[in-house]
Parts: structure tokens; C-alpha cells; sequence
């Protein structure tokens, strides 16, 4: 894709309206792109230590050319920097750095500095303008779009955060070329999510597509592209979370607390991974309640097979809690009403609902047949 011909996708929110821009050769133009809808601003970059030795000269020059001032807070690698210390950390760092509430926090790295970052603009000065600019695949098709920001605590992942939308959304494709392959895999699996919601169209050409996304060129901007389109609908019809928004969550409330399981490990277990896994265990209890056929089920384990995402818990390395204490993370997820479980489940391959009152002896028993303990003693 040219560096003159990004495509663009909109985020209609009124008069916070703001735009997606993707395509290869975007970080060169973040200056001016940035300079065009909010001059005269300065900046504090958050990023981390792998992308800033990957990308930081060239967003820095880029910066510059559009007359952007900027600090950049550095900070190290991996979901455990969603915390209070590093939060603190940053919203120092913003505040030495003297910028006013008019001026910019820029997320430069994948969803964990994404979040952390998007937080702290929402709350330093009680809030500051906030501009994306992901690096991970997994970033560019959701967590840096829609404005959901946080951190994790010890009782469960993103259990704290405001929502805070940004300005601007700059995905250069360009810069997923010097992602680990691990991590391209990860983000993948929030990719394959929007088809699994209600976009079955999106999951097919995925499997017969993904080889050329892993590779690169026009089939991999397509399918940001797509996702950023899913989202942007959803984002549009419920900012806050309080409907329909939440099948967004597919695969988020298993993975979510085989994250916290591991302790946020990322050796262990990435997010990304977790989805697909978690993905995966919902499908296969959708159909165990006789929701699903059983063959979406295996469809879907088939695809993440396929593209080399873990699909089972069993996939995990290390020792985990038994099934008790899986289903006590559960019942911290953000989804949980009134003590009621609630999961996104579904009655086939992009026909996704929001399920309240999940008896959780139904969750216990599955999570039991679906344990390492047992799983292990499976074929594969």
C-alpha cells in the first residue's frame, strides 16, 4: 500500500468523531497528521523499551518535522506494566514534563502501553487529548480503538480504567514486519474474533486468507481494515459498554482469568493467546449447552490450529489453579452483575450473544472437563 493512499475509518461519536488511519509509511507522517488536527500542542511519547530501540528515532523525526515538542517515557515490556506503579510513573512523567491539559499523550507500542498510556491521559488534568499509534497487530485491530483504557490488578486484568477516546488512530502496517511472529499470532486471534462475533463473511475469507495476512501486503491492510470497521460500528452504537458492546468480550472472559491465572506471565501466556484460547472454550461451551453444533466448535479450533494460537488450556505451559480457583477469577471479570456470570456465547460461527445468568455449576463442571489434569490425557 502506497504511504499516499491509507485507508480510513471513522469512529462517529458526535463532535469526538475521529479517524483510523491505516496502511505502510504512516509513522513518517504522524507529524504532520497530528500537527494537522491539533497544532500547536506538545507531547509526552509513552512507549516501551522494545519499540522504542525498533521505532522511536523515526516517530521522533517525524514528530519534529510537524513541530511537535516531545518527552518520552520509556518503560519496559510486558502485560505487568499494567500497574499502579507504572501508572504513577507515567503521569509523572507527563506532569514533569509540564504539559498542559490541551496537550497530547501518545500510546506508541502495542495494547499494554495502549491502555496504560490511554489512562493516564484520561486522568492526569482530568484529561488530555490522546492520539494511538499501535505497533502490534493486536492493538491495531482493537484495544487502540474505542477508547477503553486501564491497568490490572492482582484481583483481575483491566478491573481499573476510564474510558477515554483518542484523537487519532495511526496503524502502520509497515511496522508489524519486526514483530515477533508470537505476538503477530496473538494479535491475530482479536482479528479472527470479529468474524466469530457476527461477520461469519470475515472468518471465511480469513481461513482461506491468512497465510497472505501473516505475509504482508494488501490482504493484511484488508483485514485490519475490516476489524477496524467492526469495531468502529459497535464503538459508535455503545461507547460505554452498557449493551451490545460487550460481544466484543468473545473469548475475554475465560482468557481473561487464564491471564490472571498465570500471573500475567507473559513466557507463559500473552493476551492474545488467551483470547484464542478463550475463544475456543467458548465455542465448545456454547455447544456443551446444546447452544452450537459442535462443529463450529471444531472449526474454530481448527482455524487457530491451523495459523499455531493455542486452543485449549491445556496449551499453557506450567502448573495452573485448579478448576475452583479458575471460576473465583471469573467471578471478578467486569462482565459479572450483581454476582450474576455473564459470557459471550453463541449459536454458531458469527452468531455471538451476551448470556446473563450463567449458572456457575455449569461453568465449574466444564472447567473441570476442560483442566489440564484432563485435557492432557486427550489426543491432540
Amino acid at each position: 500500500m502506497s504511504i499516499d493512499a491509507p485507508i480510513v475509518v471513522e469512529v462517529g461519536l458526535g463532535d469526538r468523531t475521529y479517524d483510523i488511519l491505516i496502511g505502510s509509511g504512516l509513522l513518517a507522517r504522524a507529524g504532520a497528521e497530528i500537527a494537522r488536527r491539533l497544532p500547536g500542542t506538545r507531547a509526552a511519547v509513552v512507549t516501551d523499551a522494545n519499540v522504542a530501540a525498533a521505532h522511536l528515532a523515526a516517530l521522533q523525526a517525524s514528530l519534529e518535522t510537524g513541530g511537535i515538542q516531545t518527552a518520552v517515557i520509556t518503560l519496559p515490556p510486558g502485560e505487568k506494566t499494567k500497574s499502579f506503579a507504572r501508572l504513577e510513573e507515567v503521569v509523572d512523567g507527563v506532569l514533569a514534563a509540564k504539559l498542559e491539559r490541551g496537550d497530547i499523550v501518545i500510546a506508541f507500542g502495542g495494547g499494554v502501553i495502549g491502555d496504560l498510556a490511554g489512562f493516564a491521559a484520561g486522568i492526569v488534568r482530568r484529561g488530555m487529548n490522546f492520539v494511538q499509534i499501535p505497533t502490534s497487530l493486536l492493538a491495531q485491530v482493537d484495544s487502540s480503538v474505542g477508547g477503553k483504557t486501564g491497568i490490572n490488578s492482582p484481583r483481575g486484568k483491566n478491573l481499573v480504567g476510564v474510558f477515554h477516546q483518542p484523537k487519532l488512530v495511526l496503524a502502520d502496517t509497515g511496522v508489524l514486519d519486526t514483530l515477533p511472529i508470537r505476538e503477530f499470532r496473538a494479535g491475530y486471534a482479536e482479528l479472527a474474533k470479529y468474524g466469530l462475533i457476527d461477520r461469519p463473511e470475515i472468518f471465511a475469507w480469513l481461513e482461506k486468507n491468512w497465510v497472505q495476512v501473516f505475509a504482508g501486503g494488501p490482504e493484511r491492510a484488508q483485514a485490519i481494515a475490516e476489524a477496524c470497521r467492526a469495531k468502529a460500528d459497535v464503538v459508535a452504537r455503545d461507547e460505554f459498554e452498557t449493551g451490545d458492546r460487550a460481544l466484543l468480550n468473545l473469548g475475554h472472559t475465560f482468557g481473561h482469568a487464564l491471564e490472571a491465572a498465570t500471573q500475567y506471565d507473559g513466557s507463559r501466556l500473552v493476551h492474545g493467546e488467551g483470547v484464542a484460547i478463550g475463544m475456543a472454550l467458548a465455542y465448545r461451551f456454547s455447544s456443551r449447552l446444546n447452544l452450537a453444533s459442535p462443529d463450529d466448535a471444531a472449526r474454530v479450533e481448527s482455524h487457530l490450529r491451523a495459523v499455531g494460537l493455542p486452543w485449549r488450556i491445556a496449551d499453557i505451559p506450567g502448573e495452573l489453579p485448579d478448576a475452583e480457583a479458575l471460576l473465583a477469577f471469573i467471578a471478578q471479570d467486569k462482565k459479572v452483575s450483581r454476582g450474576a456470570l455473564t459470557f459471550i456465547l453463541t449459536r454458531g460461527i458469527g452468531q455471538a450473544f451476551i448470556a446473563k445468568d450463567v449458572p456457575a455449576s455449569e461453568v465449574l463442571s466444564f472447567l473441570t472437563e476442560n483442566h489440564p489434569d484432563q485435557q492432557k490425557m486427550r489426543p491432540r
